[in-house]
């Protein structure tokens, strides 16, 4: 069974070139099935309690999802780009 990429991240380096944020969880969809990839990410952010945030990554511009969270959540999440592509889109999600 393949595990689902939700780690916690420290201020330590990784090891893979890039800047984590904050402590926040980070979700990195680019490896879940498309089918169940909104489904995973709804679940993820369910998790994340007022003041927290969480970094999803995912491979393109997530447009159709964000309409989808704003849409479910009536405007309590907050949505910062971090990076833009071209490989990945990272995004904090953070719940007012």
């Amino acid at each position: 069974m393949e595990q689902i990429p939700l780690t916690e991240k420290s201020s330590a380096s990784c090891g893979c070139g890039c800047a984590h944020e904050d402590g926040a969880p980070e979700l990195d969809v680019r490896a879940i099935p498309h089918a169940i990839r909104h489904a995973t990410v709804f679940g993820a952010l369910g998790a994340i309690k007022p003041g927290q945030s969480m970094v999803l990554v995912a491979p393109h511009d997530p447009k159709p999802l964000l309409a989808q969270i704003a849409d479910r959540e009536q405007g309590t999440i907050s949505v910062t780009y971090l990076d833009e592509g071209p490989e990945a889109w990272r995004l904090k999600l953070t719940r007012a």
